[in-house]
């Protein structure tokens, strides 16, 4: 099975419901086994400002599917929890990112491995290292990459 590390995020109705409702479902994904779940923080927008906070929270799996499989099996909770794609960075009920798959690098008109922008930012950072802290991202273990951004903009909510 696949090491696989999911960043979980919403801001829209019920917060820290959906994020568990989505843990759920996640468990509920064929050929995959939830390992750990971080904490949920509270974080400030990134991108798009002018919106409500966010509930984060990262998890680590095990899965035998693909990753364009695992990616199809995440989008399909986010419509059945009712995403709606409207805004770049915009408002969300959930957002369920693949952040890394093992030691892969995939770029493809769909999914990018490791996520985009990862060691940008602190919302997912902070929960990763929570649940694995020598986890190496491009190179660097996520210490590294906290040193060189802001983080005052996420605190720990609640355990999960």
């Amino acid at each position: 099975m696949e090491r696989v590390y999911l960043g979980l995020g919403t801001n829209l109705g019920e917060k820290e419901k959906n994020l568990r409702t989505a843990v759920e479902s996640i468990k509920e994904i064929p050929d995959t086994k939830l390992i750990t779940v971080s904490g949920i923080y509270k974080t400030e927008p990134w991108g798009y400002e002018d919106q409500n906070d966010f509930l984060n929270l990262c998890l680590e799996i095990k899965t035998d599917l693909k990753p364009a499989d695992l990616l199809k099996e995440c989008q399909a909770i986010e419509e059945q929890m009712g995403r709606v794609r409207e805004e770049r960075w915009g408002p969300r009920i959930i957002d369920i990112d693949i952040l890394i798959y093992n030691d892969l690098e995939l770029t493809t008109s769909k999914l990018a491995i490791p996520h985009p922008r990862i060691e940008e930012r602190a919302f997912v950072l902070i929960p990763l290292q929570e649940i694995n802290a020598d986890l190496k991202i491009k190179g660097n273990k996520i210490k590294q990459w906290l040193n060189n951004i802001a983080t005052e903009t996420v605190t720990y909510y609640s355990s999960y």
